[in-house]
């Protein structure tokens, strides 16, 4: 969004640049005692939420419980060492739960492996190609359709175990059947498992409110198996189904490969790298948002390459990066990569250490543990915010969610971005204020090169320590993100901040999304947040989306902006 043309950064800023680890970034910065000291306890605080959460993503996928240990140790380590984030935490994730399920279930584990690993290859073409760019392209009522999808198929995934039921027949992969087999195996309930399991939600939601610096997921799995154990309850655990887990990763050992078998599970291997890709790339936005901090959307997709090729040389599942893991990495004062790393090893040593342990967890927790996450994963706000917004919105993101629980993740994704991108089309037909120049999108940059200031022009109210931002053009998702990390640091500028919107017919969903994270964070470090020149329209998609009241504040243009905090004298 300019008047003129940014230079290309590919054409400016060589492949070292930009492919260059932010561990070596950090390095460079700096790196003494204190940020280890950081580190690792944001290691440990990590490491104590992924183990259970590991072991519980690996079991619902259908796999043993070790392997989503293994991927948490290999796949995570290489994520942290290699990626273009410097927050980010690798690992098993629950949006895979349901691709790795089927995966296994058509192919059986060593198609899974190779599935993996062929996906690892895939992000690795990716991300040397400089494809990551376009993933920010996918519109944001798809990612809350097909997150929320996911959350839907993770919870239906869960019923048997949260209730201990004894199924009728096999369980089907398919969300109708398996409803179906659930339903009919409903007089099998064994009590003692719903309480475990409704005991560790308890737990788990008691721990958010009034303790969010405890492990609340530890704590209610150690509990559960404490009770589980000494009364001598009748439930599953990991010991009596899966003979507990290894004391260490084993031997490395390529997958069987054939060209036969690699066909049967290509489009599993692409299924992966493409939730793989989306999955990391979200996750790196939302430590991007909590830090101030800008990741390199390609050179984690390399890293995210790397693991999953890693993870499937030891037998684990598909990594990515997740993003309540990178969050709790934020909050816990992380100061880089090596965070990451040193979560891995503590994971590592618990498998060393106290693998016999594990024998004891009964599933039934973990299961409790799976339904608060699928819970998370249907973010209710959002999806009113959508419906409140656009119409057409909605629309992509009801049948995103409908194609994702009913048919495939992939063709919900797909089909999802199609019918955003038509409706996009269609909205701009009926637009003639678009800017020929308009770039839709702003490759990855090395750190060396100063934030992109042609996207917004800047530079008035200096006198009044407040920052104006006008933006031209279409504010679509195509171009969220380019905006999006523009605005990024803007409270570390000034007190006040304008972003004016007079030049701007059209603004979706994903783009109120942005300036309502903008708006949120302003917010919490005390910047003054206006909003000028924004039409009816724009404004009614704003307030939908929580932009208004004491967050924001609308004005007709920039004068009346700066002439109000004149009036007020803030002189701050």
């Amino acid at each position: 969004m300019s008047t003129g043309r940014p230079p290309d950064p590919d054409q400016t800023v060589g492949f070292r640049d930009l492919f260059t680890p932010k561990l070596l970034t950090v390095f460079r910065e700096g790196y003494g005692l204190s940020h280890f000291r950081s580190d690792a306890l944001a290691g440990l605080t990590v490491a104590i939420v992924a183990m259970p959460l590991s072991m519980a993503i690996a079991i619902a996928s259908g796999v043993s419980p070790e392997r989503g240990l293994f991927t948490a140790i290999v796949g995570g380590f290489l994520v942290s060492l290699l990626g273009g984030s410097r927050f980010q935490i690798g690992g098993p994730a629950g949006a895979f739960i349901v691709l790795v399920a089927a995966t296994a279930e058509r192919h059986g584990i060593d198609g899974l492996i190779l599935a993996t690993m062929m996906s690892g290859v895939f992000l690795l073409a990716i991300g040397y190609a400089r494809i990551g760019t376009f993933i920010k392209l996918i519109p944001y009522p798809v990612t809350i359709g097909f997150t929320a999808g996911i959350g839907v198929i993770i919870f239906t995934s869960q019923i048997k175990d949260f209730f201990g039921l004894s199924l009728v027949a096999r369980e089907p992969s398919a969300f109708v059947p398996k409803v179906t087999v659930l339903a009919e195996s409903a007089g099998s309930i064994t009590p003692a498992a719903v309480a475990l399991s409704l005991l560790t939600v308890l737990v788990i939601l008691a721990q958010r409110r009034w303790r969010p610096s405890w492990p609340g997921i530890l704590i209610a799995v150690v509990l559960c198996s404490l009770i589980a154990t000494f009364l001598a309850l009748p439930v599953e655990t990991i010991g009596t189904r899966f003979g507990g887990i290894p004391s260490s990763l084993p031997v490395p050992e390529l997958p069987d490969f054939s060209f036969k078998k690699a066909l049967a599970v290509l489009p599993d291997a692409i299924a992966f790298a493409l939730l793989g890709a989306i999955e990391s790339l979200l996750s790196a936005v939302v430590a991007d948002g909590m830090t101030g901090r800008r990741h390199r959307s390609n050179c984690e997709l390399v890293a995210q390459g790397v693991a999953n090729i890693g993870s499937a040389f030891f037998g684990g599942i598909c990594v990515t990066g997740t993003i309540a893991r990178t969050a709790t990495n934020v909050r816990a004062g992380a100061r880089g990569p090596v965070a990451g790393m040193l979560h891995s090893l503590i994971i590592l040593a618990f498998m060393v250490l106290a693998a016999p342990l594990a024998s004891y967890i009964p599933l039934a927790s973990l299961a409790g543990v799976l339904v608060v996450i699928a819970y998370n994963m249907v973010e209710k706000h959002a999806m009113l915010a959508v419906a409140k917004s656009s119409k057409g919105d909605l629309l992509v993101l009801v049948v995103t969610f409908l194609l994702v629980v009913l048919r495939d993740l992939t063709e919900g994704i797909v089909v999802g971005v199609a019918l955003g991108a038509l409706l996009f089309i269609n909205r701009m037909g009926k637009n003639l204020a678009i800017e020929s120049e308009t770039p839709l999108m702003v490759s990855d940059q090395s750190d060396r090169i100063s934030e992109d200031k042609d996207l917004i022009d800047a530079g008035q109210g200096n006198a009044l320590d407040a920052e104006v931002y006008r933006i031209s053009g279409a504010f679509f998702f195509g171009a969220a993100s380019t905006v999006g990390r523009v605005l990024d640091r803007i409270s570390e500028r000034r007190k006040h901040v304008i972003i004016d919107l007079s030049q701007v017919p059209f603004l979706d969903s994903t783009a109120a999304n942005v300036l309502e994270g903008t708006a949120r964070k302003a917010q919490q470090v005390g910047v003054r947040f206006f909003i000028t020149g924004a039409s009816d329209n724009l404004r009614s998609m704003l307030q939908a989306h929580g932009v208004g009241g004491s967050m924001a504040e609308f004005e007709q243009t920039i004068d009346q902006a700066l002439e109000k905090l004149r009036s007020q004298n803030l002189n701050i």
